[in-house]
């Protein structure tokens, strides 16, 4: 029989489609298409077309080389086609009942090897630089007082929005406002917090670990784990075991062990179900700039934990979904989470 189950920060219904299930095998065809370039077509990512962007906005360069041409290691250049523009002002205006503003903020690009490789073949040097790069650019677009969130993501393959160019990359993006999905976690984790006087998900991931049946992978400071209401099959989060809202704010010295269980996660699902397209999305705390807000800005410190979302899009969202609010997921969690778990890779 088919079976409900309720995430606990959000409240959202999943339903666990028993009637049909498939075999963690069986999600394998699901595989990123092969990129196919025009003729004579140029990657713009690649080093030595640096021509083909717009002037980048920080880099990580080797010694004496100059900005926007080759020698960089790590390379952010704003979006060619933004979402939103930091140029402006945000002109909030109403027009009758509907409000209105600018769209300003800002969209950003971090490239993450000057050769033409994708994500799977980054190595844990550039995995790390990277990370420390997105970090270095969160700090800088929290100066800018307009920027209320900054949403950072990777879409990899043609069905989780990615393009036909599969240069490794990362995009983020600031927002004049905070982002819905947020607000629901955020309005979810002062329930919980007012409620039991506890982190919603430091709770959970002390009842994953001693249960361990939707425990993917663990490292000293970080943990994956099989969502217990998936929406997808083999979704995964990947949480600080210590208490955090702010992903900017974690200790440097802890990415190396970020990066490691990450690239191990991903690892074992490419051994599980192949080349797979996902979405790899950051959810963290937004800015906080005013401190005489109320509401969940009360405890938004004590309440919220920031983590990273691994969403494989193996199954289409179609209008059961869009009409209900609920997902259909075919394969329970911690069938995916066993198969992933026991995957044996080297990274």
């Amino acid at each position: 029989m088919p079976e409900l189950r309720r995430d606990p920060v959000i409240g959202r219904w999943v339903i666990i489609s028993t009637e049909r299930s498939k075999r963690p095998d069986q999600f394998a065809s699901a595989l990123v298409e092969k990129e196919e370039l025009a003729p004579g077509e140029r990657c713009p990512f690649c080093e030595g077309n640096e021509d083909m962007t717009l002037p980048e906005i920080y880099a990580i360069r080797r010694p004496g080389e100059p900005p926007n041409g080759p020698g960089w290691e790590s390379r952010v250049i704003p979006s060619i086609s933004p979402l939103l523009q930091i140029e402006g002002n945000l002109d909030r205006h109403g027009h009758g009942m509907y409000d209105l503003m600018n769209a300003r903020g800002a969209h950003e690009i971090v490239v993450e090897a000057p050769r033409h490789i994708e994500e799977a073949e980054l190595s844990r040097e550039q995995v790390g630089r990277s990370v420390n790069v997105i970090l270095d650019r969160i700090q800088d677009l929290e100066k800018d007082r307009d920027i209320k969130y900054v949403l950072v993501f990777k879409n990899y393959g043609k069905a989780a929005g990615g393009g036909h160019i599969r240069h490794a990359r990362t995009q983020i993006i600031g927002t004049p406002v905070n982002l819905k999905r947020i607000k629901e976690e955020l309005e979810g984790t002062k329930a919980y917090f007012d409620y039991k006087d506890r982190c919603v998900f430091c709770d959970m991931i002390k009842q994953e670990l001693q249960a361990g049946k939707r425990v993917v992978a663990e490292s000293k400071y970080f943990v994956a784990l099989a969502a217990f209401a998936s929406r997808f099959p083999f979704e995964t989060w990947i949480l600080p075991k210590e208490h955090s809202c702010d992903f900017y704010k974690v200790d440097r010295k802890k990415i190396p062990d970020f990066t490691e269980l990450t690239m191990t996660v991903i690892a074992k699902m490419r051994k599980v179900i192949g080349n797979f397209p996902f979405n790899f999305i950051l959810h963290t705390a937004p800015f906080r700039r005013d401190s005489g807000k109320r509401g969940y800005w009360e405890t938004i410190e004590s309440d919220y934990h920031w983590h990273f979302e691994i969403l494989p899009m193996l199954t289409r969202v179609a209008g059961f979904e869009w009409g209900s609010g609920f997902y259909i997921n075919p394969l329970p969690p911690e069938d995916a989470c066993k198969a992933v778990r026991d995957a044996q890779v080297t990274i």
